[in-house]
């Protein structure tokens, strides 16, 4: 795998407590071009995408490709509460390569069908929103021809846009669409904290043309807990599987101003914990990215604590 770096103990650190107190202590470290056994413990995978390739080509400010290991950095400071037998296992890094960024989606494809073919839950860390098309993928090939995969997108934007100029962060579900309809299949596609000052007429005017279902910042907010609850529901209810993902800049810039495309009128964590609990809960959950964490824009490290935290909460609650 030519954009493959494999992983590393330069990012996880912490204090030490020799008892797997911290996360630091709890990771384990493999490689996806060498064999690794097959286990019947509980496995999470972590790989990140260090890439921004796909936010460069969407006009974005670009430094998401230092997000994965800015991620790794608060992650492993934080307390260990998995229980011995479940493994934390660190893959290392698919890296963008001379601005390929359709060959590297397309490792990435391969690396999360080979992360899930040996039973482990993947849980990617990004890197720019181009990495959902991937990871979509990657989990399609292992379900039956009659089994639907559902996404699940906490998000300020569609990213429905047309890739006819190439792939960028704001095409992957646009992508997945097309695919879909050439498989005479609709996209099953739930997108969480739309905002309609970042999303033109077109892309709402595409999103019912396929019947996509949104909820919009307005409505997601802890105030409307019981309506986001029920919305998810109805979604889960029609769909054998479910991909999550979390853009980081559907987030207020009041807790993540360090993302590609900032803004003070983004949903909160509490409403995002809320729904995780609900789609984890519903056993149909397969698999986590969060995207579009920008370290160079990051305000004493908030953003990149946030997204540790998101992860944190669902290996957890795993």
């Amino acid at each position: 795998m030519s954009h493959y770096k494999s992983s590393s103990k330069d990012a996880w650190v912490g204090r030490k407590s020799n008892k797997k107190l911290y996360l630091h202590e709890k990771i384990e470290f493999s490689c996806l071009e060498e064999s690794y056994p097959l286990t019947n413990n509980k496995t999470i995978a972590l790989m990140g995408y260090s890439s921004d390739e796909g936010v460069r080509r969407n006009l974005g400010r670009v430094g998401a490709a230092l997000g994965p290991n800015a991620i790794r950095k608060q992650l492993g400071k934080m307390t260990n509460h998995l229980n011995e037998e479940t493994q934390l296992k660190d893959f290392g890094n698919l890296e963008c390569i001379d601005q390929n960024l359709e060959e590297l989606q397309q490792e990435c494809i391969h690396a999360v069908e080979s992360l899930i073919g040996h039973r482990t839950i993947p849980i990617l860390l990004g890197g720019s929103h181009d990495l959902a098309y991937a990871h979509y993928n990657g989990i399609l090939k292992h379900l039956k021809s009659n089994e639907k995969l559902g996404i699940i997108n906490f998000d300020a934007h569609f990213d429905l846009r047309e890739n006819t100029n190439g792939n960028s962060s704001g095409t992957p579900f646009y992508q997945i669409a097309l695919e879909q309809k050439a498989k005479n299949q609709p996209i099953k596609y739930m997108a969480l904290g739309i905002r309609k000052d970042s999303n033109t007429k077109e892309l709402f005017d595409f999103a019912e043309s396929q019947h996509i279902h949104y909820l919009s910042q307005k409505y997601f907010n802890i105030s409307y807990l019981e309506h986001v609850q029920l919305r998810l529901i109805q979604f889960l209810e029609d769909v054998d599987y479910v991909y999550t993902t979390i853009d980081l800049d559907g987030f207020s810039s009041a807790y993540a101003p360090g993302v590609s495309a900032a803004s003070p009128m983004g949903f909160s964590p509490d409403i995002v914990l809320e729904s995780l609990k609900l789609i984890i809960e519903s056993g149909k959950f397969v698999g986590l990215d969060v995207v579009e964490l920008n370290p160079n824009y990051d305000i004493d490290e908030q953003t990149a604590k946030l997204a540790a935290s998101l992860v944190h909460y669902v290996i957890h609650k795993l």
